[in-house]
């Protein structure tokens, strides 16, 4: 599992230094208490470091500047506990390159009727003191995300994660390296991309090797690391004898285990996060890589299939964004349709590649002809996946901008056997219906491609869209097709 607690974000407290000494230590001392607070709350995955409340241009300028170069620091928190006079903020948010939260809030929750006077009213002036600072990020044009309620209020910790996630996630991608293995899937439109673009926009780098590169490191897999890693299939899947050591189809899962330790072995060497293949590009490779890409997913890789380099990126991103949340993210596709006009559902699936961190059950380690590729048959995890709230996300290159697209469905349990599909499988309702969520899909440019998640939601998918400076597009309960093609035509005009 990705640590999110190696990251912490900034909580930096505004005011000036007309209020005096006395006032001053009071404001460091609440805006101490509520970073410890945010800090321990249980809620918020990263550590919030509390720093001296600013108070002038200087001040702001260098606290700042010290974000941009800590490596740990993933964002910063602002609050105003008095006024701050923005035009002091200039500087300082002029060269910001960290996202930025800014918390509306207040050290006490309610108004002290019995015992309020104007001193109390000198010290906690958040009401306006955020309102100066929120005109100059906008005049600024600078990003960021409004959280509004007192600090203690679930709601607002439970936003306050949301963005931190999104942060840790955008963090992740800042110089960040996937592989793609060959090119993408010949002739194929939407897995393709502006790389340079890409580096420019997202700080990651995507790479292409030979098909070779990686075959020679999986021939330096000893046998006794194949036998172990096997032996370890045996012990944590449900596996037919045929496939165990000594069994006559034992050598499907011997190739696939150094596969797996080979895959893994060029990622930790080269400080990969993540990879993409194609089943068109195999040479010196015995079968497509199924249980390898699928367990090297569930260890938090991003991987997507046929040179799909976009939802490899996104898909890692979804990794560290769900770092320790119940349930799972993966790679998904699209697969086909049950059009029973009283139970419409989408079923997802993949040839192979499908990590089992969306498992509902224990999975099962299966050797099948594949019918593609022209190599030996794969070894791969076959498993459904669990009903609930998901959602699936594209990432698309339009060519004149990037494209988060999200449609948020329904995941339901299978209600019948599936004996003779011998893949990883969901299936889900799109929201808000089939006919719209589709449509709607289809209208925004959505790749068969996505990213499955059964534990983000559309306000962190927002919030790292914020961060990225991308088009963000939702399909979901209250989705119109007139609304949605509006959107469409509005972002047009934005985005020109």
């Amino acid at each position: 599992m990705i640590d999110l607690k190696t990251f912490e974000v900034w909580f930096i407290t505004g005011s000036q230094n007309l209020y005096g000494e006395e006032t001053l230590k009071k404001v460091a001392e609440h805006a101490q208490h509520i970073a410890e607070g945010l800090n321990s709350s249980g809620t918020i995955p990263v550590r919030v470091i509390y720093k001296p409340v600013v108070k002038s241009t200087e001040e702001i300028f260098t606290t700042i500047q010290e974000a941009n170069a800590a490596p740990d620091c993933i964002g910063i928190i602002t609050w105003m506990h008095t006024f701050s006079p923005a035009k002091m903020w200039i500087r300082g948010l002029n060269i910001l390159q960290k996202p930025m939260l800014h918390l509306h809030t207040q050290f006490n929750r309610d108004i002290p009727w019995s015992s309020i006077d104007m001193d109390f009213m000198n010290l906690n002036q958040s009401a306006h003191g955020d309102r100066e600072f929120g005109f100059m990020v906008s005049r600024l044009r600078k990003s960021r995300k409004v959280v509004v309620g007192h600090w203690q209020d679930t709601g607002v910790l439970s936003q306050i994660d949301t963005w931190a996630r999104a942060a840790a996630a955008w963090q992740d991608w800042q110089g960040a390296k996937f592989v793609r293995f060959g090119d993408n899937m010949r002739f194929v439109a939407v897995t393709d991309g502006d790389k340079v673009e890409a580096e420019t926009k997202f700080g990651f780098a995507v790479n292409s090797y030979g098909i070779g590169d990686l075959v020679a490191v999986i021939n330096s897999i000893t046998e006794d690391e194949v036998t172990a890693l096997a032996s370890h299939y045996e012990n944590i899947y449900t596996m037919d004898a045929s496939l165990k050591k000594g069994a006559d189809r034992y050598h499907s899962v011997y190739e696939a285990a150094k596969i797996e330790l080979g895959l893994r072995k060029f990622l930790e060497s080269g400080g990969y996060k993540g990879f993409t293949d194609t089943f068109e590009d195999l040479h010196g490779m015995v079968q497509l890589p199924g249980i390898a890409a699928q367990r090297l997913m569930a260890d938090g890789y991003g991987f997507a299939g046929e040179g799909d380099w976009k939802t490899t990126a996104l898909v890692r991103a979804f990794k560290v964004m769900g770092s320790g949340l119940p349930g799972g993210n993966a790679f998904m596709e699209d697969y086909t349709y049950h059009f029973d006009p009283q139970n419409e559902l989408v079923l997802g699936a993949h040839m192979l590649e499908i990590d089992a961190s969306l498992a509902a059950g224990k999975p099962s380690l299966e050797v099948h002809p594949l019918g593609i590729g022209g190599k030996a048959d794969p070894a791969r995890l076959v498993f459904n996946v669990a009903g609930g709230d998901a959602l699936n996300a594209s990432l698309i290159d339009m060519g004149n901008r990037f494209r988060l697209l999200i449609n948020e469905v329904v995941a339901v349990e299978p209600e019948h056997e599936l004996p003779n599909l011998p893949v990883a499988r969901v299936l889900w309702k799109p929201l808000p219906d089939m006919k719209t969520g589709c449509a709607a899909w289809i209208y925004g440019g959505g790749a068969h491609h996505t990213a499955y998640s059964q534990n983000l939601t559309a306000e962190h998918l927002q919030d790292f869209a914020d961060m990225a400076g991308i088009e963000f597009l939702r399909i979901g309960k209250n989705t119109t097709i007139e609304q949605f093609r509006n959107e469409l035509r509005w972002n047009e005009i934005a985005y020109k």
